[in-house]
C-alpha cells in the first residue's frame, strides 16, 4: 500500500467515544448508531431480558443481569464511504478509569445528556477530562419523547456548568407527548417524530424555512412557537464554527429521541462531516503524524476472557500512524522485545474478526498472553512513547477471603489478570499477606467478585482493611527509596507493574510521613506504564 493510500484510508477514518452519565440512554443511542450504520440488524436492549436480547455493546453476563454498562466496549462498521470506530464507555462513576483510558483513544466524543436531568456529576468529570485533550465533542440531548426541561434553560446549564459553548444544530418542537420532531436550523427543514422503535428512518418534512405555510397546515398548535423560539436561538446563539469545535471549545447540539431512533442519522451524518479524522499525537520525542508510512501504536485497554471457553486476554492497541497487517514485526518500546502480530482482531463488542489491515485511527485486538501491559507503546523501531494513559489512586480499599483455601493459586492468577485489565487495583504488601484491593466505588468489588466466580471459578467475600489512602512513591535516588522503605515496612507495597505504594492507614499517617519525608513524592495518579522507583 502507497503512502497516498495509507494517507486517504486514514481520513476515512473516525475514532469517537460515547460518554455520559448512568441513565442518560447511552448505550441504547450506540445500538441505534449500529442500527443505521447496518452493523445490526436489530437493537437490543439492556432491559429485554424476557426475550433474551441485549445490547450489543453489553456483552459480559453481568452486564446482561444488572442491565449495567461496567467495561467498554469497541464496534467498527462503515457508514457513507467511512470506517468508523465506535467506543462505548462506562457510564458509572465507579468505572469511570476505563472510561479516562478509553478517552485517550479516541479523536473525538458523542456527550448524551437527560433532557429531562441536564447536567449530571459523571458528565462533569468526563468533560473535564475531554477538556485536558481538547476533545471535540459533539451532543445530544435525550429523551426529548419524555416530559423535558426548557431547551435554552439546558443549552444554558451546558454552557454556565461543561464551560463549553453551544450551537445548536436542531430545534425541538415540543415534548413528551406533544413533542412533534426537530427543526433543522442549518437545513432549514422540519423533521417529523414518529413514535415507535419499529422506524429504521425518519420522514424529513421538506418545507422552505421556518416561515413555510407548509408547517402550519401540518403543525397548527407549535408553529407560532417554534417561529419564536428559531428567531430567538439564531439571534441570542452562536453559529455553529468548525474551528471552534475542532479546538474542543464549541459544541454542536442535536435533540432528539434515540430508543425511537429519532435524531440518530443526524448525529451520524455530523460525525462524518465534522469529527477530525486521527492527527498528530505526541510520541516523546516528536510528533507523530497519522498518514505517516511507519506502524506505531498503544495499548490502552486490556480485557480478560472475552472469549470464556479459551480464557484469553486481548489488548486492545489504538494505531497512531502507518499500517498494521498480519505478522507486521513491531517492537515493543517498554522492553525491547519485538515480535510479530499473526492475528490481529478487529471488533463488534466481543465478536471478533481477523482482519486484513488497519491504519491509523483504528482500533485492533492483540491476544494477549501476559506480555502487555496498559500504556505500552509498539512501533517498527523507534523509540516512541505516547502518554497520557492514568492510574487514581483508589478511595476503597478490602481483602478477598477465599471461601475454598485451596483455590489460593487461582485467586493470585485471577487477580493478577484483573489486576492487569484495570479492573480492580492490587496490591501487594512487602511484609506479606492478603492482597490489598482498591477501588473507586463499591460497585467495582462486587462486580469483581461476581467475575471471579464466574470466570475463575473462585468464591470469595470481601472485608474491609485498614487502609485510609495510598500513593505512589518517588524517591530522588536509591538510597532515600531504601530508607523510607525500611522506616515504613508495613506499609509498602509495589502495584501490578513493581511500582512502590505507601497505604497510609489515616490522613493524619498520611501527612506525617510527607512532612518527615520531604524528599519522598507521593503522588495519587501515575500514568500506565510509568515507572517510579527513582528519580531519573
Amino acid at each position: 500500500m502507497s503512502n497516498e493510500i495509507i494517507a486517504n484510508e486514514v481520513k476515512r477514518r473516525r475514532t469517537f467515544a460515547i460518554i455520559s452519565h448512568p441513565d442518560a440512554g447511552k448505550t441504547t443511542l450506540t445500538e441505534k448508531l449500529l442500527l443505521f450504520g447496518g452493523a445490526i440488524q436489530m437493537a437490543g436492549t439492556v432491559k429485554a431480558r424476557k426475550t433474551g436480547r441485549f445490547a450489543v455493546s453489553d456483552w459480559m453476563a453481568v452486564e446482561q443481569q444488572r442491565g449495567i454498562s461496567v467495561t467498554s466496549s469497541v464496534m467498527q462498521f462503515a457508514y457513507d464511504g467511512h470506517v468508523i470506530n465506535l467506543l462505548d464507555t462506562p457510564g458509572h462513576q465507579d468505572f469511570s478509569e476505563d472510561t479516562y483510558r478509553v478517552l485517550t483513544a479516541v479523536d473525538a466524543a458523542l456527550m448524551v445528556i437527560d433532557a429531562s436531568k441536564g447536567v449530571e456529576d459523571q458528565t462533569i468529570r468526563l468533560l473535564e477530562v475531554c477538556r485536558l485533550r481538547n476533545t471535540p465533542i459533539i451532543t445530544f440531548i435525550n429523551k426529548l419523547d419524555r416530559d423535558a426541561r426548557d431547551p435554552v434553560d439546558l443549552l444554558d446549564e451546558i454552557e454556565r456548568v461543561l464551560k463549553i459553548r453551544c450551537a445548536p444544530i436542531t430545534w425541538p418542537v415540543g415534548m413528551g407527548k406533544s413533542f412533534r420532531g426537530v427543526f433543522h436550523l442549518l437545513r432549514d427543514r422540519m423533521h417529523r417524530f414518529r413514535p415507535g422503535e419499529g422506524h429504521h428512518d425518519v420522514a424529513v418534512e421538506a418545507v422552505n424555512g421556518v416561515d413555510d405555510p407548509a408547517l402550519d397546515a401540518q403543525f397548527p398548535m407549535e408553529v407560532g412557537t417554534l417561529r419564536k423560539e428559531v428567531e430567538l436561538v439564531r439571534g441570542a446563539m452562536e453559529p455553529f464554527d468548525q474551528a471552534d469545535f475542532l479546538a474542543g471549545r464549541q459544541s454542536p447540539v442535536f435533540f432528539g429521541s434515540a430508543i425511537n431512533n429519532f435524531g440518530v442519522r443526524e448525529l451520524l451524518d455530523a460525525v462524518v462531516a465534522w469529527a477530525p479524522p486521527p492527527g498528530p499525537r505526541d510520541g516523546g520525542t516528536r510528533q507523530v503524524e497519522a498518514s505517516e508510512p511507519a506502524f506505531s501504536g498503544f495499548v490502552f485497554k486490556i480485557q480478560a476472557n472475552m472469549d470464556p471457553r479459551h480464557r484469553d486476554r486481548i489488548a486492545f492497541l489504538r494505531i497512531c500512524s502507518g499500517r498494521l497487517t498480519p505478522d507486521t514485526r513491531v517492537t515493543q518500546v517498554r522492553t525491547g522485545r519485538q515480535f510479530k502480530i499473526p492475528h490481529p482482531l478487529t471488533f463488534m463488542a466481543n465478536e471478533r474478526t481477523a482482519l486484513a489491515e488497519a491504519v491509523a485511527g483504528d482500533v485492533i485486538g492483540i491476544h494477549n498472553h501476559g506480555q502487555f501491559h496498559i500504556g505500552d507503546t509498539l512501533t517498527e523501531g523507534e523509540p516512541l512513547a505516547f502518554r497520557g494513559i492514568p492510574y487514581f489512586a483508589p478511595e476503597l480499599f478490602m481483602r478477598a477471603r477465599l471461601q475454598d483455601p485451596m483455590r489460593a493459586k487461582q485467586l493470585n492468577n485471577a487477580l493478577k489478570e484483573l489486576g492487569e485489565e484495570g479492573a480492580i487495583q492490587v496490591f501487594l504488601q512487602t511484609h506479606g499477606g492478603l492482597p490489598v484491593l482498591g477501588a473507586v466505588g463499591q460497585l467495582q468489588f462486587e462486580i469483581v467478585s461476581h467475575r471471579l466466580q464466574a470466570e475463575y471459578g473462585v468464591a470469595v467475600s470481601f472485608e474491609p482493611v485498614g487502609v485510609h489512602a495510598a500513593r505512589w512513591v518517588r524517591a530522588p535516588d536509591r538510597k532515600t527509596l531504601r530508607e523510607f522503605e525500611s522506616a515504613n515496612p508495613a506499609r509498602i507495597a509495589a502495584d501490578v507493574d513493581g511500582n512502590p505504594v505507601f497505604l497510609a492507614e489515616s490522613r493524619v499517617i498520611l501527612q506525617l510521613a510527607g512532612e518527615r519525608w520531604p524528599k519522598i513524592e507521593m503522588r495519587n495518579t501515575r500514568e500506565h506504564g510509568e515507572r517510579l522507583h527513582v528519580g531519573d
